[in-house]
């Protein structure tokens, strides 16, 4: 995909507001083709499955990829089937998300604004606080983990629960290699992630060793 990442460099002028620049993201993931979406979804639960913090936790905190989102149905999938308990987001009026088990793809049901989610027993928002790592989708990072979500703030919800229960799971996001970029605006509320897990390969937040 490096035709989308010299647009991302070279095209998206922004003003250095997040809504700018979610803009600009998002137009490019509208030009993805679907031949790249399976490409890149392939690569991309590759590179997850084989991350020892997915491969090795008894729960993962995950969601169901929609649109032109990374994909995360195969892998969804895969983790069910090595026995790990997934739980994903059901999102409430309010924004916060609550959480239920995924017991496969039968059993997710349309939603709001064109979600999937679990048709399951309603866990509670606080269940994610027991999951041993975090899926987490987003728009772009930075090499000081600043994730770039789409602006609902449910996510932002999800890291500060998190760090209020002082537990800490590992925090991965999901992104095409295009939307690592060397700054990403922030806000006093935002909190860094751990992990980048791109279909071209897996990057640890060093804010000492910034990236691309």
């Amino acid at each position: 995909m490096t035709r989308h990442r010299e647009f991302v460099r070279t095209v998206i002028k922004y003003d250095g507001t997040k809504g700018e620049l979610r803009k600009g993201l998002l137009a490019v993931r509208a030009g993805l083709t679907p031949d790249e979406l399976e490409v890149s979804g392939a690569a991309l639960t590759h590179r997850a499955l084989a991350l020892p913090e997915v491969a090795e936790a008894g729960t993962v905190a995950a969601y169901v990829s929609v649109g032109r989102e990374p994909g995360t149905r195969a892998l969804l999938d895969a983790l069910r089937e090595r026995g790990v308990r997934v739980l994903l987001p059901v999102l409430l009026d309010d924004n916060d998300l609550d959480w239920a088990r995924y017991e496969g793809p039968d059993r997710l049901v349309r939603a709001g604004r064109g979600l999937l989610e679990p048709a399951g027993e309603r866990l509670g928002p606080d269940a994610v606080t027991g999951a041993d790592t975090v899926l987490l989708p987003g728009l772009a990072v930075d090499g000081r983990g600043m994730r770039l979500g789409r602006g609902g703030g449910s996510y932002d919800r999800v890291l500060e629960r998190l760090e209020r229960a002082g537990v800490g799971p590992v925090r991965v996001v999901l992104l095409y290699d295009h939307e690592v970029l060397a700054h990403v605006p922030e806000e006093p509320h935002d909190r860094p992630v751990d992990v980048v897990v791109t279909p071209g390969g897996v990057r640890r937040v060093s804010p000492t060793r910034p990236f691309p």
